[in-house]
C-alpha cells in the first residue's frame, strides 16, 4: 500500500494519507496570534475544516483529535468553541493537555486524524 503526501516539506507535510485514513500535521493559528483563545480555536477549526474538505473528508469523520492548550486555564473557552463546531453526535475520541508550543503567540495547537 502506498502512502500519499499533501503539502510535503522539508520537515513535514500538512497530510499524510494511508490505508484510507488522514493524518493532519498539527494546526497553529496563523492569523489570530496572540489573540482571544476562542478566536485561535476558531481559526485553527476551520483550517482542519478547509484540510480536510480538500481531501474529500470532512468533520463528521474525525477519528481522533490531540489538543494541546499553552494554559489548560484556556479549556473551558477552546471547549465553548469546539463544542459548536464537532458535529452532533459525531465527537471523535480526544485528548487535551498543556503543553509548551513552539510557535510564539499561539495558544492552541490541534491534531486530527479522519477517514478518508
Amino acid at each position: 500500500m502506498s502512502i500519499h503526501r499533501v503539502g510535503p516539506g522539508k520537515r513535514m507535510s500538512e497530510i499524510s494519507v494511508f490505508n484510507g485514513v488522514l493524518y493532519l500535521a498539527g494546526q497553529v493559528p496563523r492569523e489570530t496570534r496572540g489573540r482571544d483563545i476562542r478566536e485561535q480555536t476558531a481559526e485553527v477549526l476551520a483550517m482542519i475544516d478547509g484540510l480536510l474538505e480538500g481531501s474529500g473528508s470532512n468533520r463528521s469523520r474525525l477519528l481522533s483529535c490531540q489538543i494541546f492548550l499553552r494554559d489548560m486555564a484556556l479549556f473551558a473557552s477552546m471547549n465553548e468553541v469546539w463544542d459548536a463546531w464537532v458535529a452532533a453526535g459525531q465527537a471523535p475520541a480526544r485528548a487535551t493537555v498543556q503543553a509548551a508550543l513552539a510557535s510564539p503567540g499561539c495558544d492552541i495547537e490541534i491534531v486530527a486524524v479522519a477517514a478518508a
